[in-house]
């Protein structure tokens, strides 16, 4: 459990928000009903119900932006009519509504949510005076102090937000190209075997090795290098599908993953890469080319032996001359080879 906590930040904040409304609103629904108060009570607990569901469903389905939303809705709607009810005792509940809907979903919507919410009371006070503010003096310093909080909380998350984002992308993006680092290969191959076995989804591997790279570094130097690892990528993605992905798992070595991919698909895919890294990949030294083995998942087998045969089948197109290709036929256990 704690670790899914540490490696999720918005399920952890759902987690702990709802903790947190739970056992600080429960106290006063149960006041606020046996009181006799059951507009508010209602209230109340409708907010702690919502939680309790919307942090069960973020629980067992990852999914964090629909319980978030739904959350920042519920809120936003309660503490409006508690405010309305209470008066100026309920206008309390704004403040830790704001920096909850800032943390709960994106900063455009936070902001929406909580114009809403002031635009709501604003218009309650003003077709019922005296319900919500005492004055319009006292409205209008709870508008001013409003905007100081929603403005700071604001320019917190978002940065807070932009930090955690940039995060994400150094942790599985490989620095030089652009393209997904082991890391990141590791946890989208371990996605394939699950789907693989939960509904039988077809996918299939090319490992790519582009060829005599090291003689483009000892030659012209690891710059004239790098700039040919970037050029690979831009082309592989040029010629790949949107839902391919590809990965740096090695210094010249390369993996790309098609999800809904049989045999015929998947040595159509590597003979077009072949050809289009053939055609469009220049160097210092001139046209360089690649070697790809390739290799289906089948079922029950580990996301490590499927790579492990996919780097089989890229040995043996290296060891039979390079630029070419060689795909595991698994309905024979063999392996073809086209160059």
């Amino acid at each position: 459990m704690f670790k899914r906590l540490r490696r999720n930040f918005q399920l952890s904040i759902i987690t702990l928000m709802g903790i947190i409304g739970v056992l600080g609103i429960t106290p006063y629904a149960i006041y606020r009903l046996l009181s006799g108060n059951y507009l508010v009570g209602i209230a109340d607990s409708v907010i702690v119900l919502s939680t309790l569901a919307a942090v069960l469903y973020a629980w067992r389905t990852g999914n964090t932006e629909k319980p978030g939303i739904y959350l920042a809705a519920v809120f936003s709607v309660g503490a409006t009519l508690i405010a309305i009810n209470l008066g100026v005792n309920g206008l309390f509940w704004i403040y830790p509504l704001i920096l909850f809907n800032f943390f709960m979903v994106s900063p455009g919507k936070a902001i929406v949510a909580s114009l809403s919410v002031l635009a709501a009371l604003v218009a309650h006070a003003l077709l019922v005076p005296g319900t919500v503010f005492e004055s319009h003096y006292q409205m209008v310093s709870f508008l001013v102090t409003n905007a100081m909080a929603g403005v700071l909380t604001f320019i917190f998350a978002y940065r807070t937000r932009t930090q955690r984002d940039q995060l994400q992308i150094l942790a599985i993006q490989d620095p030089l190209t652009g393209a997904r680092n082991r890391r990141a290969m590791n946890e989208e191959l371990k996605i394939a075997v699950s789907g693989k076995r939960r509904r039988d989804r077809h996918y299939g591997v090319l490992a790519m090795d582009l060829d005599h790279f090291k003689q483009i570094n000892d030659r012209f130097g690891h710059h004239a290098g790098d700039q040919v690892l970037v050029d690979f990528v831009d082309l592989i993605r040029a010629n790949s599908r949107e839902e391919d992905r590809l990965f740096r798992f090695g210094g010249e070595e390369f993996l790309l993953l098609l999800p809904d991919c049989d045999a015929e698909g998947l040595q159509a895919a590597a003979s077009h890469l072949l050809q289009a890294v053939r055609d469009g990949l220049r160097g210092p030294g001139g046209t360089v080319t690649v070697s790809i083995g390739g290799a289906l998942l089948q079922r029950d087998e580990s996301w490590t032996q499927w790579l492990q045969r996919a780097d089989q089948c890229l040995y043996q197109a290296k060891s039979d001359g390079r630029d070419r290709i060689v795909i595991e036929d698994n309905r024979v256990g063999q392996t073809l080879s086209t160059l």
